[in-house]
C-alpha cells in the first residue's frame, strides 16, 4: 500500500473509540465531519488486548481510499500511537486520551498524577471491567444529559481485565503531526496527565471545560480540532467553541 504526501488535505476520518465505550460514543462528532464533507469511519473495537484493537482499526484504515485523520477517545490513544503510522495517516488527533511512548509503562506514568475518581468504579466479573453504573454517569460521562448518558451506560463495552497492560511498539505520535483535546473536568483521566501528554507530542493542543467524554458534551470543539487536523492545520481553533 503506497503512502500519501503528509501536505495533501486527508478526506477521510477514522474514529476509534475507548473502553468503557463504543462506537456511538462519536455519533455527536460524525455528522458534523460529514457535513464538511468527508467520509467517517467508526471502528468497533474488541477491547480484550491491545494487539487485538489495533488489528481492528487497520482493518478500518486498509479500506480508506486516501489521506486520513485517525482519532482516538481515552483508551484509543494507546491504539492510534501504535496503529497510527499506517501509510494513509496523516495526523492524529487525541481526545482526552492516552498517548504512551513505545514499550512505556503507562500505568507507572499515570501513577504520578492524581488518581481519578473514576477508578475505584470498576466492577470485574469472568475476566472484564465494567464502570459502576454511579462512576459511569457520575464521572466518566459527568455533564452528559442523563437520559443520554445512560444509553452509553447501556452500551458500554466491557473490558479484559489485562487490556491496560498492553504496550505499543511503537509511538507515531513522534512521527506525525498530533492534535490534542485536553478535558479540564475530566474524572477519568487525570487533566494534568493529558497536559503532559499533549505537551511531550508537542501537540496543538485546546483545553474544553468538560468531562472525560468532550466528543459528546462539546461535539463541535472536536469536531473542528479534527478539520484542522485534516487540513494540517495549526493554532488556534478558529471557531473558539472549546
Amino acid at each position: 500500500m503506497s503512502g500519501v504526501s503528509p501536505n495533501e488535505p486527508a478526506r477521510n476520518v477514522v474514529l476509534v473509540h475507548g473502553a468503557y465505550a463504543d462506537g456511538s460514543s462519536w455519533s455527536d462528532v460524525i455528522p458534523l465531519l460529514q457535513r464538511a464533507g468527508l467520509t467517517v469511519t467508526a471502528v468497533q473495537n474488541p477491547l480484550t488486548t491491545l494487539a487485538e484493537d489495533v488489528a481492528a482499526t487497520n482493518r478500518a484504515l486498509d479500506r480508506q481510499d486516501g489521506p486520513t485523520v485517525l482519532v482516538g477517545h481515552s483508551w484509543a490513544g494507546t491504539v492510534i500511537s501504535d496503529a497510527g503510522n499506517h501509510p494513509l495517516v496523516t495526523a492524529l488527533v487525541y481526545v482526552a486520551a492516552r498517548a504512551p511512548d513505545a514499550g512505556e509503562d503507562y500505568t507507572a506514568l499515570a501513577a504520578k498524577y492524581p488518581t481519578p475518581p473514576a477508578n475505584a468504579g470498576l466492577v470485574h466479573h469472568d475476566g472484564y471491567a465494567q464502570l459502576s453504573e454511579s462512576a459511569f454517569l457520575d464521572d466518566f460521562a459527568g455533564g452528559v444529559d442523563e437520559a443520554r448518558a445512560r444509553t452509553l451506560y447501556a452500551a458500554q463495552g466491557p473490558i479484559a481485565d489485562d487490556l491496560f497492560k498492553g504496550r505499543t511498539t511503537t509511538a507515531a505520535w513522534r512521527d506525525k503531526p498530533c492534535y490534542y483535546s485536553i478535558s479540564s473536568q475530566d474524572r477519568t483521566t487525570a487533566p494534568e496527565l493529558e497536559r503532559f501528554l499533549a505537551e511531550r507530542m508537542d501537540a496543538t493542543t485546546i483545553e474544553v471545560d468538560s468531562s472525560h467524554l468532550a466528543m459528546v458534551t462539546h461535539p463541535e470543539a472536536i469536531a473542528d480540532l479534527i478539520l484542522m487536523a485534516t487540513r494540517g492545520a495549526h493554532g488556534p481553533v478558529p471557531t473558539g467553541r472549546a
